[in-house]
């Protein structure tokens, strides 16, 4: 059995975002900053957990990622399935056809017995868990920042428009014309 990189960050990405929820709506942007993860894997992995209601979207300024049910009612492989990750040590990925042709292996037993040991496992470990987990680690979570606003008390003053040319050729072709 394997466990890709989609699955690992995707567990990261939402311990980081149960971390930090209670402050508002967390950023995909501030995960991958936090996490080193590329924003536009965030942006894949997101969608697939949006889609399986682990998380909700809020657009707009301040908007961002929140989580779709508490802590607690969401496990690691919870996370892992709504990603694509299969956990799955056979061959066969669980059709008892390893050999081919319908044939089983001598081991595939041993290896299903696996599969649902670990997903046992990881449907027993809470996403309230990993962060409780970080928390007693010492892990310190910062208040959102200051929000940056656009809108200025100086008014803006729009520069004064010159009709002139902004170029040597630009200056030949007014000449020419007059």
């Amino acid at each position: 059995m394997r466990l890709t990189t989609k699955g690992r960050f995707a567990v990261t990405a939402m311990i980081d975002l149960a971390l930090r929820q209670n402050n508002g709506p967390v950023t995909l942007a501030a995960i991958s900053q936090r996490q080193q993860i590329s924003l536009s894997y965030l942006e894949q992995l997101f969608g697939k957990l949006r889609r399986h209601e682990l998380v909700e979207s809020t657009r707009g300024p301040g908007g961002g990622y929140t989580l779709g049910r508490k802590a607690g009612e969401i496990t690691v492989a919870d996370i892992i399935v709504s990603v694509d990750e299969p956990i799955d040590a056979t061959l066969c990925g669980g059709k008892e056809d390893c050999l081919g042709e319908g044939g089983r292996c001598m081991t595939h037993d041993l290896w299903a017995a696996l599969n649902a040991r670990v997903v046992e496992f990881l449907d027993s470990v809470t996403l309230q868990k990993l962060v409780d987990d970080q928390l007693a680690k010492g892990v310190q979570v910062e208040d959102k920042p200051a929000v940056k606003r656009a809108i200025s008390s100086v008014p803006v003053v729009k520069p004064i428009r010159v009709n002139a040319p902004n170029s040597v050729f630009a200056l030949g072709t007014a000449l020419a014309k007059s």
